[in-house]
């Protein structure tokens, strides 16, 4: 029922599998019947096609042994002139074929040519090159000429092919050209393609295969070269400079005895690692004997020196044979259905918050599950396949083609959730057919429900032990502050939210300002999810774990939120879970500038943070964390593994590509081991997870007065929580000394309503936030503080001395829901010790202060309300005698801003600034707040404040207005929209808070 056409794609030895079914469409033909839940569901069996790919599986893995055993240095990062020409060429060997380019030489090029180094002579069989068809582009290779060279430092080419003047065409068409030099005696290590003349030169791949071995490409994944780059040239994954080592000239021959050694070690490994898990499994003691066999062979074989490549290419499929086996014992492998999805790397702006906007989606896929996944004969069904919407605008229909995206199981077994998007919006659009929307389905494919609709993404949804949804949704509003501007396109924030299991009752749960992604729900019943946060600090420091309650409550970091520095660990986690019968969590470390994969971590709590990897162990050390190790150049190729599925501390499910192309579903351990499971060779797979029931966490009551069933609840009158501190001076570092807080400042971080990035710029600060001070509360004399606050609103805190000056600032938020009561052990709380007091805090024996409001000006935020008339009072006109800096409210200054502004802010107020790397920004940097080192206290104006500057004498409200705005990091507006009337100070409310 099915065909095999193998395509080994060098690294990764790909099939192009024909299962009765096109690439990226439902399938077609049915072998058999299979059960799920109390359907019979049509099923294709793919035990055949597995088989081969599964070989060619362990071809890469021996290619990738070779290649790590002489690893040379790293590619050097690409620099500001642009793309290297060699950056580029990996796309003509990289095994990806689309139709389109995969390499493209600088445009109306003369003469231009391609090549690759194969890394040692082989004695050619064919070459098959896939042209570029997109848009009739086809006709321009139609004089193509294919030349070798036997050396690659000084080449001398021999033309052996010319082509008639015909186009020829490619993957799409599955026409591409095939140049048979079987029996021309032609023996080549550099093949070079080119074409006479001018041409914007392109093709999708170049495949080489040698007679020793006809079935395999031995160009893929080679280092190649081409004449120019121009502006459709790219950086590549895995490109290798030419010149760079190839494993055929580093000595290493195929299916080596290091090799060998190295599978049969980790085969006697994990039967002892099966032995400790209560009881030997009953294929085990047979496996365990051809084991043995084996490594009598192989000491043999060693022992006799030198040996044929095809006898130790038939033992170490043999050993790969049963290392699998073994494998395939584990107990915690005892499921006999695997759920996952089928979906393409989307389009669009490359980028850790773009990948989910579903104008990027790119059409195709599914909802799928694979029966039997660990024997012989696995068997594949579309779970959708005869399913109908029966809800919801899209009623009727049916899921195609479409895009699918992040599904989660019930825990028990019975109902999936999944996001899918039609993948109709023409461009760059937020409408109900371009966007991601919530669905659900019956484990068997029955009662197939559209949730969610509109003009918002809405994704990542997540079963919650008490039956509600969590997800994720762009409802809350807000825009980007770092976004729409590469390319010029609006960037919406997206954040938690929940909802009924029917859809209903849809509540918002996170009010943060920037993007979240991901819920999970911990074995304690708390939501673990990754959130992005960067109040005046470094837009690329901080995407890692976060906990909250299921309604939202009391949202909280325990790792990677202040780094030391941002190379010191992963730039950003993504898919993050609790990891069965631990405390620990398993993630991806991935990219800010790239997709939600990488390499694999797990997160552990227990030892103290130390802004690097001391809560951090690698999973996969074969694969650096992209981004913050080897930068931007090296992102695409390291995005390798990603979406685990713990089973273990040391067994997960994921997906995985070495050539990070067309992701494959793996069983893996942290001791090498890697089995393939499933791959479609036409589009990536994604997200695996075993269908069956799985222990409910425990069901934390809601004490939120957000849902339907709690309003009864909920106090009359505007929202509002509670915040209680029990000691504002218990933290994890040094307050200044002789320190006294008297008071807690209330800050409101407002939303961005505006997607160009600094339009309009808030202040000195680039891609700052626009805020409001709420005001003040008291603090006790024992450093306790408890004080009502708004709810649904983002706000921070900073600890006031008996002047009115912040001694400490957070540069994070918070919030709180109706009826919540958020406490915290104190400033910077230590995370890794109870309370450093006894007996009921002061503030906690009356009750909650109400928030007092500071002075005009501060709510809504307008520096020339709050500032100016101080400069007009006692600075204008003594500048204005003396030829000083004008202090005037006249416009004039950048970006709207008045004459004082443009002269203060940058040289004489305090700021925090807000980019990618304003870490290293010394005090405008840094990723936590120094105590008595910001603000006013750390600005240079504040010695003019004095009488010792011209005898001037500030009255105390004067001189809180200043000190405000300085600590406030010294911002000019208050919103993101009427600049005018707030540069002439008048009172402009924020549109959304």
């Amino acid at each position: 029922m099915y065909a095999i056409c193998i395509r080994w794609t060098g690294s990764v030895a790909l099939a192009l599998v024909v299962l009765g079914f096109a690439a990226g469409q439902r399938l077609l033909a049915v072998d058999t019947r299979v059960r799920i839940g109390d359907r019979d569901l049509p099923a294709v069996a793919v035990g055949g096609p597995m088989a081969a790919l599964v070989e060619a599986d362990w071809i890469d893995q021996d290619e990738a042994f070779r290649a790590a055993a002489g690893q040379a240095a790293e590619p050097p990062a690409i620099t500001a002139s642009g793309v290297a020409t060699w950056q580029d060429a990996a796309g003509g060997c990289d095994g990806v074929k689309t139709g389109g380019w995969g390499f493209h030489t600088a445009s109306n090029e003369t003469d231009p040519w391609w090549q690759v180094d194969l890394g040692r002579c082989y004695p050619l069989d064919r070459i098959v090159v896939y042209n570029r068809t997109d848009g009739s582009t086809a006709p321009r290779t139609r004089h193509l000429q294919i030349l070798t060279a036997e050396d690659a430092t000084n080449p001398a080419f021999v033309e052996r092919y010319r082509h008639s003047g015909e186009p020829f065409y490619g993957a799409r068409e599955q026409q591409p050209l095939v140049v048979d030099l079987s029996g021309r005696g032609v023996t080549a290590r550099v093949v070079r393609v080119a074409v006479p003349g001018r041409c914007s030169f392109a093709l999708d791949e170049i495949e080489v295969y040698a007679q020793d071995q006809p079935e395999v490409n031995v160009a893929l994944g080679k280092p190649a070269d081409q004449k120019s780059a121009g502006t459709a040239s790219r950086v590549k994954p895995g490109a290798k400079p030419w010149g760079a080592p190839v494993a055929e000239s580093l000595g290493l021959q195929p299916f080596s005895f290091e090799h060998l050694g190295a599978v049969l070690h980790r085969g006697q490994q994990l039967i002892e690692r099966l032995r400790r898990f209560g009881g030997e499994p009953p294929r085990l003691p047979a496996l365990t004997e051809q084991l043995r066999q084996l490594e009598s062979r192989y000491s043999d074989m060693t022992r006799a020196g030198q040996v044929p490549e095809d006898r130790r290419r038939e033992l170490y499929f043999a050993a790969r044979r049963v290392l699998r086996q073994i494998a395939f014992c584990h107990p915690l492998l005892d499921f006999d259905q695997l759920l996952f999805i089928k979906r393409h790397d989307p389009g669009g702006l490359y980028h850790m918050v773009h990948q989910f906007y579903g104008f990027g989606a790119r059409p195709g896929g599914g909802l799928y599950v694979l029966c039997d996944p660990f024997s012989d004969q696995p068997k594949l069904v579309d779970l959708l396949q005869e399913s109908v919407v029966q809800h919801g605008r899209l009623a009727g229909r049916v899921l195609e083609p479409g895009s699918f995206l992040s599904p989660d199981l019930s825990f028990d077994g019975q109902s999936i959730l999944f996001a899918y998007t039609e993948g109709r919006g023409e461009g760059i659009e937020w409408s109900p057919r371009a966007s991601y929307h919530l669905f659900r389905v019956g484990a068997d494919g029955s009662g197939l429900s559209q949730l969610t609709d509109g003009p918002w993404n809405e994704f990542d949804p997540c079963w919650l032990p008490n039956g509600r949804i969590a997800f994720i949704s762009e409802r809350r509003g807000g825009y980007l502050r770092c976004g729409g501007s590469a390319p010029p396109y609006d960037s919406p924030t997206y954040t938690l939210h929940a909802m009924a299991a029917d859809g209903s009752d849809l509540v918002c749960l996170s009010f943060h300002e920037t993007q979240e992604w991901q819920p999970s729900v911990d074995h304690h019943g708390m939501l673990v999810y990754t959130r992005w946060d960067y109040v005046d600090r470094d837009t690329n420091v901080a995407h890692h774990i976060w906990n909250c309650y299921p309604d939202g409550r009391d949202p909280r970091s325990y790792h990677g939120n202040y780094p030391t520095q941002r190379e010191s660990r992963p730039w950003m986690e993504m898919d993050i879970r609790a990891v069965p019968g631990s405390h620990k969590y398993v993630a991806t470390a991935a990219a800010h500038h790239g997709h939600a994969y990488g390499s694999l971590v797990l997160i552990d709590y227990r030892p103290l943070d130390d802004g690097a990897m001391s809560q951090i162990e690698r999973i996969t050390p074969d694969v650096p964390f992209p981004e913050s190790e080897g930068g931007k150049a090296l992102i695409r190729s390291r995005m390798v593994y990603g979406t685990a599925w713990p089973l273990s501390e040391d067994d997960f499910l994921c997906v995985y590509d070495r050539h990070a192309a067309n992701r494959g579903i793996y069983w893996i351990d942290r001791f090498g081991n890697r089995e393939l499971v499933y791959r479609d060779p036409e589009i990536s797979c994604l997200s695996p997870i075993p269908l069956r029931p799985r222990p409910c966490p425990p069901t934390i009551p809601d004490r939120t007065g957000f849902a339907v069933e709690t309003e009864a609840a909920a106090p009359a009158g505007p929202a509002q929580g509670m915040i209680a501190v029990a000691n504002v001076y218990d933290a994890d570092f040094r307050w200044p000394e002789q320190t006294e807080i008297t008071a807690l400042r209330v800050i409101q971080v407002l939303p961005k309503t505006t997607p160009p990035v600094d339009q309009p710029r808030i202040g000195a600060a680039t891609e700052t936030n626009a805020r409001a001070v709420l005001g003040t509360v008291p603090v006790e004399s024992d450093g306790s503080a408890y004080f009502e606050a708004p709810a649904g609103k983002l706000i921070y805190f900073q600890a006031l001395d008996r002047r009115g000056l912040a001694v400490q600032s957070m540069r994070s938020g918070t919030y709180v829901h109706p009826g919540e009561t958020l406490s915290c052990q104190g400033c910077h709380e230590p995370k890794h010790r109870p309370p450093a007091r006894e007996g009921v805090p002061l503030a906690l024996q009356r009750p909650p202060s109400p928030i007092q409001p500071e002075a005009d000006g501060s709510n809504p935020f307008n520096y020339p309300r709050l500032v100016q008339g101080v400069w007009d009072r006692h600075c204008v006109e003594c500048h204005r005698e003396r030829g000083a800096i004008a202090l005037s409210g006249s416009p004039g200054g950048k970006h709207g801003w008045t004459q004082s502004y443009e002269n203060l802010a940058a040289k004489y107020g305090f700021y925090f600034t807000v980019s990618n790397g304003s870490i290293h920004r010394g005090v405008h940097g840094g990723s936590r707040t120094i105590a008595g080192s910001f603000g006013a206290r750390a600005a240079p104006l504040l010695p003019y404040l004095e009488p010792g500057h011209y005898g001037v004498r500030l009255a105390d409200d004067e001189f809180r207005r200043v000190t405000l705005w300085l600590d406030c990091n010294s911002e000019f507006y208050g919103a993101y929209h009427d600049i005018q009337a707030q540069a002439r100070g008048a009172v402009v409310r924020p549109q959304l808070d």
